[in-house]
């Protein structure tokens, strides 16, 4: 059967290899730079995405259209898979394991594929330009935090506000950079 034309629920409930690969093929760039954005090296992105792509597959019978769109189970399995390795410093391989799929070892020129995914294209000097039109307030509580590394306990305490508040600063200024750089590509 050729599945290209199905929804990505069709896919995943069909329980079927071909359907499955289709779902991967539509999915597997974003899920690498999701991961490749925010890891620190290019192994550990491709390790990620492998693993969220088999946790996916090993669950794709507990997928619950109710419960929200496919790609956001898909993205919900990488967060989760994310946050792990990140803490362990490595990639969880358990569930590529068990459905027996060896690790990927990647070429220089596969590596340097997910570098460029990672890598925003934005023209010299955008980014500096979108972080300098923000508001003060916004543009001390996201360089603070995204640059800086500042948690928000700190940021609160430093502008004399409370973490909630610092979070929320964060997230507006963030939600501001998103929507002027939005058209930068």
């Amino acid at each position: 059967m050729n599945w290209s034309s199905e929804p990505d629920e069709v896919l995943l409930a069909a329980h079927a290899p071909d359907a499955f690969a289709t779902f991967y093929r539509r999915h597997s760039t974003a899920v690498l730079a999701f991961h490749a954005r925010r890891t620190p090296n290019a192994e550990l992105a491709a390790d990620l995405t492998a693993e969220t792509f088999a946790a996916a597959l090993a669950g794709a019978e507990r997928f619950d259209p109710a419960r929200g769109e496919p790609v956001q189970w898909l993205f919900g399995i990488a967060r989760h898979l994310l946050a792990g390795a990140l803490e362990r410093g490595r990639a969880d391989d358990r569930s590529r394991r068990a459905l027996g799929m060896r690790r990927i070892e990647l070429e220089d020129e596969q590596l340097a594929r997910v570098e460029e995914l990672a890598s925003p294209r934005l023209p010299p000097g955008t980014l500096d330009r979108a972080v300098g039109e923000l508001t003060p307030e916004l543009r001390h509580a996201v360089t603070a935090r995204v640059i800086g590394g500042s948690d928000y306990d700190t940021l609160a305490r430093d502008a004399g506000t409370t973490p909630v508040a610092a979070r929320r600063r964060v997230s507006r200024g963030l939600a501001a950079l998103r929507e002027k750089l939005g058209g930068a590509d």
